[in-house]
């Protein structure tokens, strides 16, 4: 082991990409499809109900009679018996398709984008590799924009990249934004270019690298999906049970439609722990919510986990470290899903880079040595959970994906302040953060305390919803709905309760919870309903809460510097 305590490395972030009308006029259409000109052509992802081998071939023609034509068969089946397809096909014609009776939604082919100087010591995981834990054995699928310099993932000429593929038509697997390298080099660099100054969490682990974004960052739903079911077939020839997605896009209709939520569903329910990047829009005050309600899917998703930044502070203690503004808050839009799980450290982070993609030309004052690079946003946070994960699954490789996310639950580290604020340094503005459960989750990732717990969570773990009870003008936490015969593990009242996942004193003493509280909201309550914030802007049917949603027109992208 080097002696010196060793840094980590960098990813980045999110996109929230255009809007949606506020009322589709079929159930079965997403809302961004209405209104498009129906002799125009568009890239849609169809589900159908599935049935018996033949019944596909029908459903395709179903699609072929109207004109339209199949791009790829994604084939993912939910726990409802779901089939997903993505197809061309006129926009005119697709409420006559959504009509049949098998067709369960049509919704575009949406665009996503990709979304540890001091952050090993902050998370404690220099305390794992102390007793050997280094994820070695475990596969990690780094679904991003490819990944360039393999050789900077070797020991003793190992390539601990085993497994590269292209979703991107017409392109290898190398890395042409950056993007990817950064989240592998925060997962499992070995510090080998950086004279062991910067490491990933877990330097042992095994990298798949399942490439879905272009030279510039975008990719499309499609690409994510098929990346995701490679994953799911690559399970068990390469032990793959990390999947990282740095990369996301908005929240359009509720995670039980949205084709992207249940491909990282399928995947939870393969066994496969889904670690996903809550979005970059925590100062995004354009409905008047503060930030909040801006989670990024598929981060809005129950099941997996979702990870807001932290800030460093520049010091290996994590006592100092404070919430960056920008990291997303929750609940998620529409559906009310407590978001974030977890955070952890994603400011100022620097990582493997290399040299000749778009980041570093765009951007080369953020070069650290030769081959590293600083960036900042949640999508650096992100691996940092994920190899987290690796390193307790090589210790303890039984544990289920339910297991895993109530375990890194339980454990974090719950002391926080009430609330912090930084000021932009170019527009002047000041943003204050408060320390709730939307904001910091269940609390900062702790490794070494994930490692010394052996409690076994015993239901599914599925993130709750958010309630508002308007007779007291409070919100409370409800079960998230689970398949039949299972039980959602925060219902217990001892082991798994409430309060052992997101404490008591920060995350839901009155000062923090209570709807107008003077200490936490002040004049600009949240939960209050005699505000620009308050209850119509947020709870009412036309807000981000009802049918409609907040999908911001600016690019989330890539966070360069952060907050200082």
């Amino acid at each position: 082991m080097q002696k010196k305590m060793p840094r980590v490395i960098l990813a980045a972030s999110i996109v929230l990409m255009g809007s949606a009308n506020a009322f589709a006029r079929h159930a079965k259409v997403a809302g961004d499809l209405e209104g498009k000109d129906p002799n125009s052509t568009v890239d849609v992802i169809v589900q159908f109900q599935a049935g018996a081998a033949g019944v596909q071939d029908q459903q395709t023609r179903k699609v072929v009679v109207r004109g339209g034509k199949l791009s790829s068969d994604l084939g993912l089946v939910r726990s409802g018996g779901v089939r997903v397809g993505a197809y061309r096909i006129a926009a005119g014609v697709l409420e006559d398709l959504a009509n049949e009776p098998d067709v369960v939604f049509i919704s575009p082919d949406r665009p996503v984008k990709g979304t540890l100087e001091y952050a090993v010591p902050a998370v404690n995981a220099n305390i794992a590799w102390f007793y050997g834990w280094s994820g070695a054995g475990v596969g990690v699928a780094v679904i991003d924009s490819g990944v360039s310099n393999m050789s900077q993932m070797s020991i003793k000429g190992y390539n601990r990249v085993v497994y590269s593929q292209s979703f991107v038509p017409n392109t290898k697997p190398d890395d042409e934004y950056g993007h990817g390298t950064h989240v592998m080099g925060i997962v499992g660099g070995d510090g080998d270019k950086s004279d062991a100054r910067f490491f990933g969490v877990a330097p042992g682990v095994n990298i798949i690298n399942l490439r879905v974004l272009d030279k510039t960052g975008a990719g499309t739903d499609s690409q994510v999906i098929a990346a995701i079911q490679r994953a799911i077939q690559l399970k068990a020839q390469y032990n793959i049970r990390v999947i990282n997605l740095s990369l996301g896009r908005a929240v359009f209709e509720s995670y039980t439609l949205d084709p992207l939520c249940q491909a990282v569903e399928a995947a939870w329910k393969a066994g496969i722990v889904v670690v996903v990047a809550a979005g970059n829009e925590g100062r995004n005050n354009s409905a008047q919510t503060n930030g909040y309600g801006t989670i990024a899917a598929p981060g809005n998703d129950p099941y997996v986990i979702t990870v807001g930044a932290m800030k460093t502070q520049g010091t290996p203690s994590r006592v100092d470290d404070l919430i960056a503004s920008y990291s997303s808050k929750g609940p998620t839009l529409i559906d009310h899903i407590v978001k974030p799980d977890l955070v952890a450290p994603g400011n100022r982070v620097v990582s493997l880079l290399g040299g000749g993609h778009t980041l570093d030309r765009l951007y080369p004052g953020n070069t650290v040595l030769s081959q590293y690079f600083r960036l900042s946003g949640t999508s650096m946070a992100t691996p940092v959970v994920s190899g987290a994960v690796a390193l307790l699954l090589q210790a303890q490789p039984g544990l289920t994906p339910d297991q895993v996310k109530a375990r890194l639950m339980k454990t974090a580290y719950k002391t926080f302040p009430v609330s912090s604020s930084t000021t932009d340094a170019v527009t002047n503005q000041t943003f204050v953060s408060y320390y709730d459960i939307f904001t910091v989750g269940a609390g900062y990732l702790d490794v070494a305390a994930a490692l010394a717990n052996h409690d076994l969570a015993v239901g599914v773990a599925v993130s709750p919803t958010a309630v508002y009870v308007p007779a007291t003008n409070s919100v409370t936490l409800a079960g998230t709905p689970v398949p039949a015969g299972t039980q959602a593990l925060w219902g217990s009242q001892s082991l798994w309760g409430s309060q052992s996942l997101w404490g008591s004193q920060s995350l839901w003493g009155s000062s923090v919870f209570l709807a107008g509280s003077q200490s936490l909201w002040g004049s600009q309550a949240l939960w209050g309903s005699s505000t620009a914030a308050g209850f119509n802007s947020l709870w009412g049917s036309q807000s981000i809460w009802g049918s409609s949603n907040l999908a911001s027109s600016e690019s989330l992208g890539v966070t360069i510097n952060g907050e200082q």
